[in-house]
């Protein structure tokens, strides 16, 4: 069986941001944790510390990399959930942004982790589509949490 899973290279954290996206996520859970060696000796001062989260993210299989800050998460690569309704939108917009995160443009956010996610409407592919795609785009080019009722009157062509 052939298997694709996402891969995030992170400096440090993983533990508590892997218990926070199984938290917030359903059909979400931890799979396992490897650790650096436990000797003091070892080096970069990572001695015992998470190497690996593997855990699935609304089944979609991830593992989290404690590599270090070689190299530094982006908005270049995030992680979409697709939700129904604004209250599921609002939920996991507050808590992603809760202790240091900071929002974006268009339903994207960043973590205290530094990891970047979109929080959009399942219905987002339907809202984009039709004659008034340019008037959803453009209402969503105006917001930083989505909006699903100003995005809906967009479509419908009240916007």
């Amino acid at each position: 069986m052939t298997r694709v899973a996402t891969s995030l290279w992170f400096d440090g954290g993983i533990e508590d941001a892997a218990a926070l996206y199984v938290s917030l996520v359903p059909d979400s859970e931890i799979l396992q944790t490897s650790r650096y060696p436990d000797d003091a000796a070892f080096p970069g001062g990572m001695a015992g510390q998470a190497l690996t989260v593997d855990l699935t993210i609304g089944g979609h299989a991830v593992t989290l990399l404690n590599g270090g800050p070689a190299f530094p998460l982006s908005e270049a690569v995030s992680l979409v959930i697709e939700v129904e309704g604004q209250a599921e939108i609002d939920r996991l917009w507050e808590a992603l942004l809760a202790d240091g995160g900071r929002e974006s443009q268009c339903g994207w956010l960043v973590d205290r982790f530094g990891l970047s996610w979109q929080i959009v409407p399942s219905s987002m592919g339907r809202l984009m589509s039709g004659p008034n795609a340019g008037a959803v785009t453009q209402a969503l080019m105006g917001m930083r949490k989505i909006d699903v009722g100003e995005l809906e009157r967009a479509h419908g062509g009240e916007g």
